[in-house]
């Protein structure tokens, strides 16, 4: 249900090579699927410790803040880095295994998913799961033949959530996607057209909580119109994402997926096994996994879309108000 991975494929801010680098990924990407597993030099490489490393971000706010503070943290560390911005999965996961981007942040379950319909066909049975434990093992399974280390997973997850009117959720006494269920309330859902058919979307909310989806309005996952819709009482309940910042600005509350419908897509590194897969990136980037909570997510998030700072400047502040970056 992710709807964020169509940005354009650009570079960021001038960063020093990344033209030299964003022509390489066009010329990777042009073979469709990428290097085959046959030719990718990396899958038995020893884990590497090179001192340039390019931070691949997929275009969206929260991918672009994550990134840049996975830049800093190596800086800090001793790593020349720059941030390029590649805009769909497509484009950047190849270009990770050929270690012309060598680290990117992900979401664990999705990207599980992501690769094992890459390896397996796209009707291939999902792997991830609501379980961080079994969804990481699929995931690094699939990633270590591709030459892709993925490293823990922090605190933050990003996953499909479900608001509604907090005077709706008071008037009823919801707290729950259960207690929506008891209820037995008429609900209108807006979203995107595709959540008719997700498993973790209409679908899955009639069958693990017995909502009575009528309908979805699809307006799009946590776009501005179907919270609007929710709030004017158009529709009774928006899906959104658990790192949506703008909830309160429409006077809507998130109901908690106490059956575990979603996925665990935590936020994690993962990294080109030649080029990144040794201790010191691993060490830089768990500093970050140690602090960054889904809250503060939301917030970052919420700075850039909302008070329309720079991701860069908001990513800095974070990790100096948490101890993890000087004052410059």
């Amino acid at each position: 249900m992710r709807a964020r991975r169509t940005a354009p494929l650009r570079a960021v801010r001038g960063a020093p090579g990344a033209l030299a680098v964003l022509a390489a990924l066009t010329g990777l990407v042009s073979c469709t699927g990428g290097p085959s597993l046959e030719h990718r030099g990396a899958v038995t490489a020893s884990p590497g410790d090179s001192r340039d490393l390019a931070i691949g971000s997929a275009g969206f706010t929260e991918s672009e803040l994550l990134a840049q503070m996975y830049a800093a943290l190596l800086r800090r560390a001793g790593y020349r880095t720059r941030v390029l911005t590649v805009g769909n999965r497509e484009l950047y996961e190849p270009a990770l295994e050929a270690g012309q981007i060598d680290v990117v942040p992900e979401f664990a379950a999705t990207f599980a998913d992501w690769l094992n319909a890459k390896e397996h066909g796209p009707e291939a049975a999902p792997v991830a799961s609501p379980d961080l434990t079994t969804t990481m093992a699929a995931l690094r399974r699939l990633a270590a033949p591709r030459g892709l280390t993925v490293l823990p997973a922090g605190r933050a997850v990003d996953q499909n959530a479900f608001a509604v009117r907090a005077s709706y959720a008071a008037e009823h006494r919801l707290r729950t996607l259960s207690d929506l269920g008891r209820a037995g309330l008429p609900v209108r859902l807006a979203a995107g057209d595709e959540c008719v058919q997700r498993p973790f979307c209409a679908p899955g909310l009639r069958k693990t909580y017995g909502i009575d989806v009528t309908a979805v309005d699809p307006k799009g996952v946590g776009t501005t119109p179907a919270k609007q819709a929710v709030q004017n009482g158009q529709d009774q309940m928006v899906l959104t994402t658990s790192t949506d910042a703008t909830l309160d600005q429409f006077g809507l509350v998130v109901l908690a997926d106490d059956r575990k419908l979603q996925n665990a897509d935590y936020v994690v590194p993962v990294v080109n096994r030649a080029r990144a897969g040794g201790a010191r990136p691993a060490a830089a980037l768990d500093r970050l996994n140690r602090v960054l909570t889904t809250e503060d997510l939301a917030h970052l998030n919420e700075q850039v879309d909302s008070w329309r700072r720079l991701a860069s400047d908001v990513a800095h502040n974070y990790l100096v108000s948490k101890g993890l970056l000087k004052k410059s």
